[in-house]
Formats: C-alpha cells, sequence, structure tokens
C-alpha cells in the first residue's frame, strides 16, 4: 500500500489528524538520538477508541506501529517505518491521596507543577522531565537524579492501561497474562543484581499474577500502546540538604560513593571535568564533583559525610531555591557536555547508559581507560554514581564512527562480565537490541521472544525494538 493510500484510508475511519506531509514525516524522522527513521504516516489521536482503530487498520494491513511522546529518547525507541502515534492528547490527570492517575501524553514537567500544589511528587525524576511524557518514561522504565531513594518508573508503576496488539483495551494488573508460569529459576538468575535495569523485558519484577503490569515499563511499545498509568506519589520533604564534593579523579569518587551510600542519601550524582568546566562553582580544572543530596537526618549525615568524604566538600547548602539551581547544573549535563565537543566531532548515544554494582564502578572506569587508550577515544562522564549508573559519551571524529559497534561489542561484554546492564534507563531502542541477547543469553532472550509473541503475535507493535534479528547500532545514524 502506497503511502498516500495508507493516510488516506486512516482518515476516513478515525476522527483525529492523520498526515503523511514530507516536511511534517522529516520532522518526525528524528528524535533526541543519534537515528533517522523515515514514517509513512502521522497520527494524533484524541482518545482510545482512535488507537484501536488505527491498531486494526495496521493489523489488517501488516503495518508498524509506533507511539511517540515527547521524542526525547537516546536510542531511538520513537522512531518507526510506518504508522506514528503522536499521544500528546492523551493528557488528562486525577490527583488520588498517594498515587495519580495520568494520560501516557502528559509532560512529567506539568505532572510536577500540579502535584507540587497538593505537596507531592512522582519519584522517578529525569533531567529532561520537563519535555518528556508519562508515556514514554514508562515504555523506558525511566528513574532520575533521585531514583536512588524512590526508584525507577517500575517501582512506582501501580496499574496502566494499554490498547493491545488487535485493538482491545487491557488494564493491567490482571488475571488474563499469565507470564509467571513461563519463568524458571535459572531465568531469574541471569538478571544483574543491579539497582536500575532497561533492559529486555523486566520479567524480575514479576512475582506473583498482581505484578504482570510490569512488563510494560521499559518495553518500549512493543507489548501495547499506553494510554494511561497510575503512579504512586510522595509527599515532598520538608527540608533538603546538598553537599558538593570535590575529587581528583573518578575512581577516587566511585570508592568514596560506596561509604556515602551508607548514610542512604535521597540522590548522589557525579559530573566529570568536562561539565564543570562549563558551570558557575569555583573548582578545580580537573577531577569531578558529587552532588550527595539528604531529606532525613540532614544534620546528622552531613556531619558523618564530613568525616568519611576523602575528597574536598566545597559547598553545603540547605536552602530549597538555591539546591534546585545547583541541580540545574547537573541536569543540564548532556547540554554542557555537547559544549565541549568541535565541530570536527561528534558524540552518539549508544553505549551512555550502562550499569554496575556500585562497588564494581572502579573496574568498569579502569575498563573504560583500557577502551579509550586502545581506540584513542576521549570520553564525558556524568550519572547516577550512587546507582553504578554513569553516563559514558565517547567523543569520536565524524570519520572514526565506524569504531563505534567495535567499542559497543567490547565495552558491553566488559559490563556483562562485571555483573552490570548495558542499559540502566534509557531502554534498548535502535541502540543496543542487538545486544540484549548478548546480555541474557539464549535460554532468557527466548522467554522474552515468547512474551512479544503472545503480546503481539503480528509484529506490528514498533518491531525492532527489544527483540531483534538485525544488527541496528550503526543503521540509520544521522551522523
Amino acid at each position: 500500500m502506497k503511502i498516500y493510500e495508507i493516510g488516506i484510508n486512516l482518515t476516513k475511519i478515525v476522527g483525529c489528524i492523520v498526515t503523511w506531509d514530507n516536511h511534517i514525516r522529516d520532522f518526525y524522522s528524528v528524535d533526541a538520538s543519534s537515528y533517522k527513521l523515515r514514517p509513512q504516516v502521522i497520527t494524533f489521536p484524541r482518545n482510545e477508541d482512535d488507537v484501536i482503530k488505527i491498531i486494526r487498520f495496521a493489523k489488517k494491513h501488516h503495518i508498524p506501529v509506533t507511539p511517540r511522546g515527547g521524542g526525547t529518547g537516546l536510542v531511538g525507541s520513537a522512531l518507526g517505518k510506518g504508522i506514528i502515534l503522536d499521544m500528546r492528547n492523551f493528557n488528562k490527570i486525577k490527583i488520588g491521596k498517594n498515587h495519580a492517575t495520568v494520560g501516557s501524553g502528559v509532560y512529567k514537567g506539568h505532572l510536577d507543577k500540579i502535584l507540587q500544589k497538593h505537596g507531592r511528587f512522582v519519584g522517578p525524576d529525569p533531567s529532561i522531565g520537563p519535555f518528556c511524557t508519562i508515556g514514554g518514561m514508562i515504555g523506558n522504565n525511566s528513574s532520575g537524579i533521585h531514583s536512588l531513594k524512590y526508584g525507577s518508573v517500575i517501582d512506582n508503576l501501580i496499574e496502566v492501561t494499554i490498547v493491545n496488539s488487535v485493538g482491545n483495551v487491557t488494564r493491567l494488573p490482571n488475571m488474563h497474562h499469565m507470564i509467571k508460569s513461563n519463568i524458571s529459576h535459572d531465568v531469574i538468575k541471569s538478571f544483574p543484581m543491579v539497582s536500575k535495569n532497561s533492559c529486555g523485558y523486566r520479567i524480575d519484577k514479576i512475582l506473583s499474577e498482581k505484578d504482570v503490569h510490569k512488563l510494560i515499563a521499559g518495553s518500549e511499545g512493543t507489548l501495547g500502546i499506553i494510554t494511561s498509568a497510575k503512579l504512586r506519589t510522595y509527599r515532598i520533604p520538608k527540608s533538603k540538604a546538598l553537599c558538593i564534593i570535590h575529587y581528583k579523579t573518578l575512581r577516587q569518587a566511585a570508592i568514596d560513593s560506596v561509604k556515602i551510600l551508607s548514610l542512604k542519601p535521597a540522590a548522589l550524582e557525579a559530573i566529570d571535568n568536562n561539565i564543570t568546566r562549563h558551570i558557575k562553582i569555583k573548582v578545580p580544572n580537573s577531577g569531578c564533583l558529587i552532588f550527595a543530596e539528604f531529606d532525613n537526618d540532614i544534620k546528622h549525615n552531613i556531619k558523618q559525610i564530613q568525616k568519611i568524604a576523602t575528597g574536598k566538600i566545597i559547598k553545603i547548602e540547605s536552602d530549597k531555591d538555591n539546591i534546585r539551581k545547583l541541580w540545574s547544573f547537573r541536569n543540564s549535563a548532556l547540554a554542557f557536555s555537547l559544549k565541549s565537543i568541535t565541530k570536527k566531532e561528534t558524540m552518539p548515544t549508544l553505549i551512555e547508559d550502562s550499569v554496575v554494582p556500585v562497588k564494581r564502578l572502579p573496574l568498569l572506569l579502569d575498563m573504560l581507560d583500557m577502551i579509550r587508550k586502545k581506540y584513542h577515544l576521549r570520553t564525558i562522564v556524568y550519572g547516577h554514581i550512587g546507582n553504578g549508573n554513569l553516563h559514558i559519551r565517547p567523543v569520536l571524529e565524524h570519520k572514526d564512527i565506524s569504531k563505534i559497534q567495535k567499542i559497543a561489542t567490547e565495552f558491553f561484554t566488559g559490563v556483562i562480565s562485571i555483573g552490570g546492564s548495558i542499559t540502566g534507563e534509557h531502554g534498548d531502542g535502535l541502540a543496543r537490541s542487538e545486544f540484549v541477547k548478548t546480555q541474557y543469553g539464549d535460554k532468557t532472550y527466548s522467554v522474552f521472544r515468547n512474551i512479544k509473541k503472545q503480546f503481539d503475535p503480528q509484529n506490528i507493535l514498533n518491531p525492532g525494538k527489544i527483540i531483534s534479528d538485525k544488527k541496528t547500532m550503526i543503521k540509520n545514524l544521522k551522523i
């Protein structure tokens, strides 16, 4: 079926906007990732009925369907060759006592403002929060700065409503999806012992039929189109304190992080000197900074961190507005990273999200040093050091981009060998889906494949993400 025929036929059956305009197709061919993939048609469903009709049309004509939120994903999860579902119209919010029921198209920043009026907040807080949607956060199993205390989306998802691959609305959890019976002890053991993980389908979190909804967290639109979700909320802490510490090396900071974690901080973040040179805090040009925030037993914890930190404490802040400003430097790490590269260089988001047990961070950094020397790389490093989740951004000249496949294979193999995951919060997408089998092994990957077949037997829901037999890491790069 030709593109205009898809568009015209969809226009006849749905009441929402449908477009195949070339300029709009170009806009939806990219997101915040390093990829470009041009869709055929873009739709803007107004309600579940529109989604149902689009899915049934796609099923009948074997056309892939990809949901899209804010387009802030870093691995191309929201890019597809077929029909794009822009979920912006799913924007209803209902606030409960300790939860919020939210449409998948609601922007996290908008939800934050509404919850703040109720003295509440949602735990997962990606740095791109003002611009990402709840549906996208669920699709990636996002976390953020305060996930150390409040967890990832999967830990805060109470229920989720999806339109499945045959066009039926399903609210999970329910008793009709008996995934648990397929999961053996060997499969559960294949999951790394890390505090966050967005690789594959998180079947390790399904402890009973009541947990089936957690399968949708991190599924990247491959099991159903999310229309709404109920998320746990928390009371905003009455007081906080932020401690900023300078270390001569990231390795030294990683070693200290294990000790600092004993104080149970709400957040423990790191930025390297590529980023510190751009922020408005006077620090040495070398080394890195750690941001440690406490929202409980504050006086005691500040005294303790002053005793155990081997780095130099350069600031302790307790004013909430000033804390917010200081966190903005960490939240702008990606933007500051881009300022650190030249016109001849590129910084692909392909190996940027590994996570390892915190005690093994020095091993990860040693491995990174070896890869840097071997491939003559420069890297920019920042992220959730308290979770063992560092965002490692390799900087390459455009002419050397072909090296990235070898670098990624070597890096991911090393991450897995020390008990880590190749992605902690950004998802698999086009960048890492080909490595999911390497992460878990044949047996677990076979379970993943069976889950995909159970939910989406015709493989129309965001195909090529998570379950992929193709090499997609360097294909469709826009660099």
